[in-house]
């Protein structure tokens, strides 16, 4: 039996991934049109938000992608830290951009829910405030990487702000938990059937956050895949400045 740390080999991922990535993007192809077509299309107005219950279909899939990729980012920077395995902290780099997007739509969709259901684009509820500061932190994570030059001091670097970070996603996902009062509804998905949105919402609703998981793996195997090949092209570069 093969051992996960194989993958740590920049050879490894390289070859797993290149065999994975079709199959990963034709999944989360066919997981988004279908949820997506059959949730904007096929399902009816709710009784009480009207049409305005469909941004479920984006708002819902990219706020759980956007939780899930920083915590997938502290996996990555902890394997780092202990392992020092490059492949692990270029797949968290990799992966910065992509979650900062989800938060973004996120973000937007928030608002766009929110303006007929609260009467405005935006208020300080506890979940909405937690999901800006993850933002900050997505936008920190990334402008750290650029700003310092060495690559193992850079993934030192960001491997701290992101367990400063997770604190807020962690917040980002259980808010309505940690503060009773709050405009944010509660979760549309939950183990206890009774807060879960009717099934004729919940299936579509699957298939849309199966969508995005599905887009999101594949968004990181390229940009990982296109980490390490920047890191050999630097590498050869510097190779020929020496010689």
């Amino acid at each position: 039996m093969s051992s996960l740390w194989e993958y740590a080999n920049p050879r490894k991922f390289m070859s797993t991934s290149t065999t994975l990535l079709p199959w990963v993007s034709a999944i989360a192809g066919l997981c988004l049109v279908v949820g997506l077509v059959w949730g904007f299309f096929f399902t009816p107005d709710d009784f009480r938000q009207g049409s305005t219950v469909k941004i479920i279909y984006l708002h819902v899939p990219a706020a759980i992608m956007a939780i899930n990729a920083w915590l997938m980012m502290l996996v990555a920077s902890l394997v780092w830290v202990i392992r020092r395995h490059h492949v692990s902290a270029l797949a968290a780099k990799a992966a910065a951009p992509v979650g900062m997007i989800f938060t973004l739509i996120a973000l937007y969709t928030g608002a766009v829910w929110g303006q007929p259901m609260w009467g405005s684009w935006w208020e300080w509820d506890p979940r909405l405030t937690s999901f800006l500061i993850l933002f900050l932190f997505y936008l920190g994570y990334i402008a750290l990487w650029e700003a310092v030059d060495n690559p193992d001091s850079a993934a030192d670097l960001t491997s701290v702000l992101c367990l400063v970070g997770s604190v807020f996603a962690i917040i980002s996902r259980y808010a309505l938990l940690f503060w009773n009062q709050g405009l944010h509804q509660g979760a549309s998905l939950s183990l206890d059937a009774e807060e879960n949105v009717a099934d004729v919402f919940w299936y579509p609703l699957l298939i849309c956050i199966a969508g995005f998981g599905f887009l999101f793996l594949a968004l990181v195997l390229y940009r990982t895949q296109t980490e390490i090949r920047a890191r050999r092209v630097k590498a050869l570069i510097a190779q020929e400045r020496m010689t």
